[in-house]
């Protein structure tokens, strides 16, 4: 009991774990319609592609949230010209625009003086930095983003499986897929800084992915990945305390650990059944 609680006696870590839950919550959300539209690769673009608008913003002495969202909504609206007006597949305009926002963004990192540590800091985060400012504006995006999801979550469930449908029924899909890129958008800015953009798709992508080999309905699927993406921050940040390691790249590697984990259990219960 004492090795599973000497972490958390440390107001760092409790913070950290508080801030990684509230993220574990808003991906959750996201990451189920991320998984559900097969729009992973998007979500990965626009977490590295948020490097220009953190760097500039920085260089400016500006808000770093701020310049990282207006990255990558700018990011979200050039895949989506790229591919309507192009004779070019989603995923090519993503790796178009993807290289390229990551190559200006390294350009602009490299004229800080603390190139190495702003760099790093993007990367991989600083979830035992957690301030309680910090929870107060993850908290704020939590809210926004489960309100959307709730008030939108016919028109989303619509134009995730049938969009012809979604029209007929006056649902608008076009809409409908914008608010969710902006959703993606929100929970990637709020919590690059908790996780690092490298780290954030394994929140946003591994419990939700876990959660569709157990649950057959969305709102179940939300709150199996809720469950699994909270006892990654913990399982993650105990496991890092005591074996010296970094927090937010130990909380992914537990998220990715637990998906594979519950992959074999359902293939091993799937084969009991039969």
């Amino acid at each position: 009991m004492n090795w599973l609680g000497a972490p958390f006696g440390s107001e760092v870590v409790v913070r950290g774990a508080v801030a990684g839950s509230v993220v574990a919550l808003m991906c959750a959300i996201v990451g189920t319609w991320v998984v559900l539209r097969g729009s992973v690769f998007l979500g990965d673009a626009m977490s590295h592609g948020m490097l220009p608008g953190v760097a500039a913003a920085s260089a400016l002495g500006g808000n770093l949230l701020v310049g990282a969202l207006i990255a990558a909504l700018a990011m979200a609206y050039g895949v989506a010209a790229l591919s309507r007006s192009v004779r070019f597949s989603s995923d090519t305009s993503i790796g178009l625009l993807l290289v390229g926002m990551l190559a200006v963004g390294v350009i602009v990192v490299s004229h800080s003086s603390s190139y190495a540590v702003d760099l790093t800091a993007f990367l991989f985060g600083d979830v035992l930095g957690v301030r309680s400012g910090d929870i107060a504006v993850l908290a704020a995006a939590l809210a926004v983003i489960a309100a959307v999801a709730f008030a939108g979550r016919r028109a989303f469930v619509a134009a995730t499986f049938d969009i012809r449908k979604a029209a007929t029924l006056g649902l608008n899909p076009r809409a409908a897929g914008i608010a969710l890129t902006v959703l993606i958008a929100v929970a990637i800015v709020a919590s690059f800084h908790v996780v690092g953009t490298l780290l954030v798709l394994g929140l946003l992508v591994a419990p939700p992915a876990a959660a569709t080999l157990w649950a057959h309905s969305i709102g179940r699927i939300m709150a199996l990945a809720a469950a699994l993406g909270v006892a990654s921050v913990w399982i993650g940040l105990l496991v890092s305390w005591h074996a010296a390691t970094a927090g937010g790249a130990t909380i992914a590697a537990v998220a990715v650990a637990l998906f594979f984990c519950s992959a074999v259990a359902s293939v091993a219960v799937r084969r009991v059944a039969a």
